[in-house]
């Protein structure tokens, strides 16, 4: 018989190249960064909240199929007004979203465009990365024929590799958009378990869940010098027990999170206690402190003691 074991395999059992590739969600404040993260991956990763600079550390998030994974880095919205410690850390770690990416996702709002906005797009030239142009918050625009001149001037500000018209929070526009990114990812084998949807810790998770808790009861009372410490995360079969601190830069501050009779921080505490049991499946007993630390948000050494730190 012939021998056959130099034969091409049949085009139907060829398998097609894995992909690995990691892609930059940049943008201003408060554009939907974080909801995209969280839609993309199918999953609850990134806080979200009404409030500029909700995210404040680089997230990932890893999206793993058949032909290959791609992992998402958010990272906090470049901000322009303020110069205190926190600010400048904010957007060092904002700029490092470019590091190491093979492609970007600029988000920018449907027919908003700001200062901070050029500025995200003058960091996009600089690293001449390929850019996919994503305008969010189409469902705030009631008259869609309206967008035709907002989407015409984008596209002249740069050479976008594509743009698309979305709604992270409606989950509309998203056809296709996954079908685009794989098409320019190199091929690479996957870095993380399919069944990974994040490399942040569940202790980082905790902090993050106070922290939006805080940000959706208090709104704009809350002080934007407020950040959460977990002090101690200890898990047993069956109870997670969590003590965390919540940090303001003055006095004054503390009882504006603290609320009458302890009502706004015995609210938090309830709200991300049920996020928490859903997320670790797991009872949890959680303990919150409201304390001051003066002026920690101007105070660089300060900053980076509080979690505030590149990733390594």
């Amino acid at each position: 018989m012939p021998d056959s074991s130099n034969e091409m395999p049949a085009p139907d059992s060829m398998t097609t190249p894995s992909c690995f590739g990691q892609i930059a969600i940049v943008g201003r404040p408060n554009v939907g960064k974080s909801s995209l993260l969280n839609r993309l991956v199918g999953q609850k990763i990134s806080i979200t909240a009404p409030k500029p600079q909700t995210t404040r550390h680089r997230i990932t998030g890893i999206f793993s199929e058949e032909r290959g994974q791609i992992v998402f880095v958010d990272t906090p919205g470049i901000h322009q007004g303020g110069s205190d410690a926190l600010n400048r850390q904010l957007n060092r770690t904002a700029r490092s979203g470019f590091d190491g990416v093979d492609l970007v996702l600029f988000v920018v709002q449907a027919g908003r465009f700001t200062d901070e906005d050029a500025a995200v797009l003058a960091l996009i030239r600089q690293s001449e990365l390929p850019t996919i142009l994503l305008v969010n918050k189409i469902d705030l625009v009631p008259d869609k024929a309206a967008l035709m001149p907002f989407l015409m001037a984008m596209q002249g500000r740069y050479d976008f590799t594509a743009l698309y018209p979305i709604s992270a929070r409606r989950d509309r526009g998203f056809d296709g958009l996954i079908d685009l990114l794989f098409t320019h990812l190199p091929p690479g084998e996957p870095m993380y378990d399919p069944d990974e949807v994040t490399t942040i810790t569940t202790r980082f998770m905790a902090a993050e869940i106070i922290r939006e808790k805080l940000a959706r009861l208090l709104h704009d009372e809350l002080p934007y010098k407020t950040t959460v410490l977990i002090e101690r995360f200890n898990e047993t079969p069956g109870l997670t027990e969590i003590d965390g601190v919540i940090y303001v830069a003055r006095e004054s501050q503390k009882g504006i999170v603290i609320g009458k009779g302890g009502s706004k921080l015995k609210e938090v505490g309830i709200q991300a206690r049920h996020d928490l049991e859903q997320l670790l499946n797991t009872r949890v007993m959680l303990q919150l402190w409201a304390r001051v630390r003066e002026g920690w948000a101007d105070d660089e050494r300060a900053v980076q003691s509080l979690g505030y730190q590149l990733p390594d």
